[in-house]
């Protein structure tokens, strides 16, 4: 009898689990309008990719919905995080993108940032980002890798405060003595491409994607030398040139230059509000995967000028977390070398 009434008391417990199940109904979307945000002005990147992403995603939604881009730009892509993480419906009706930083943001503690970046609901991103610094070559170069950057000073362009052309040398010039020498007084990267070809300035740090949309031939014609290369991970088309983290001195540098590229790596990041149902969260993160996996997509985003190379939500949510364990006296002299 006491096995029998075992048998029956597990089959109890794997009906009580299974019954929840049947219980839960998928969400249907039909009829509905769902709304990209978008946390900028319309034009840009960000505003390009998540129309494109809201041309298609429908299609992968159940009910098939229309999908209505609407943007939402202030405070650096802050706004519109700060609407999807407190205000937006939590039913699928509201995903959204916005800038890089965004999570960086939150995790260094900006008072403008009004949310866990750990508890949103990242999505994925179409591709992540490498930066690299260069220099233009000439006969008189004194600095051709790394190495020499170590020993001698490159005069590299500047845009300001909180910009990655300023941010990154500055950085790593104090984390790891590399010998930039800032120059400032430049509106803008294309200007910065102007002077190194006047020979006003040496190198530039800035995103690969940049370089080649800007000036295609440098690279393949050996017009600039790469003398280094920063992101989440290697880009493994730039075998060659060296992963600047690879080079930290000590642990709490691999640190301090992890939680500084960490941006790069999140790309251009897709995400929805907190705490969804895990039907909606379910639905959500498969649509995405699937828009990403989608011909008509990917054909789409190439005619921008985007090659799709996507990570899903579990990347993003996973590098965030490694971004908020980061200890805190790392996070801060990251972020007081930066400023």
């Amino acid at each position: 009898m006491g096995s029998i009434r075992k048998a029956a008391l597990g089959a109890i417990c794997v009906l009580a689990a299974i019954l929840p199940a049947f219980g839960q109904s998928e969400p249907n979307l039909a009829g509905k309008s769902v709304r990209m945000v978008i946390g900028s002005a319309p034009g840009g990147t960000y505003d390009l990719l998540g129309r494109a992403v809201a041309r298609h995603i429908g299609r992968h939604l159940p009910g098939n919905p229309s999908v209505v881009p609407q943007n939402m730009p202030g405070a650096g892509g802050l706004v519109a995080v700060n609407y999807i993480y407190n205000v937006a419906p939590k039913d699928g009706t509201a995903i959204a993108i916005s800038n890089k930083g965004v999570a960086g943001a939150a995790v260094a503690g900006v008072p403008e940032a009004r949310f866990d970046a750990t508890r949103i609901t990242w999505l994925g991103t179409p591709f992540t980002e490498t930066s690299v610094c260069f220099a233009y070559n000439s006969l008189d170069m004194q600095v051709r890798s790394l190495n020499d950057l170590y020993e001698k000073e490159l005069h590299v362009g500047s845009l300001g405060a909180g910009t990655v052309a300023t941010a990154y040398p500055r950085a790593l010039a104090a984390l790891l003595g590399l010998k930039f020498k800032l120059v400032g007084g430049y509106a803008g990267s294309n200007q910065i491409y102007l002077a190194m070809e006047r020979g006003e300035v040496e190198a530039i740090c800035e995103g690969i994607d940049g370089v080649v949309a800007k000036r295609p031939t440098w690279i393949p014609d050996k017009v600039i030398t790469l003398l280094l290369q920063g992101g989440a991970a290697p880009n493994p088309e730039l075998r060659g040139v060296p992963f600047i983290i690879d080079h930290a001195k000590n642990p709490d540098d691999k640190l301090a230059l992890e939680f500084l590229y960490a941006a790069e790596g999140i790309g251009r990041p897709f995400f929805a509000p907190p705490d969804l149902p895990p039907a909606v969260h379910a639905m959500l993160r498969n649509a995405f995967d699937r828009t990403m996996r989608d011909p008509e997509f990917a054909a789409d985003a190439k005619k921008l000028g985007f090659d799709p190379r996507p990570e899903n939500g579990d990347y993003l949510a996973a590098l965030i977390k490694r971004m908020a364990a980061t200890p805190q006296p790392v996070k801060d002299k990251v972020i007081e070398l930066t400023k």
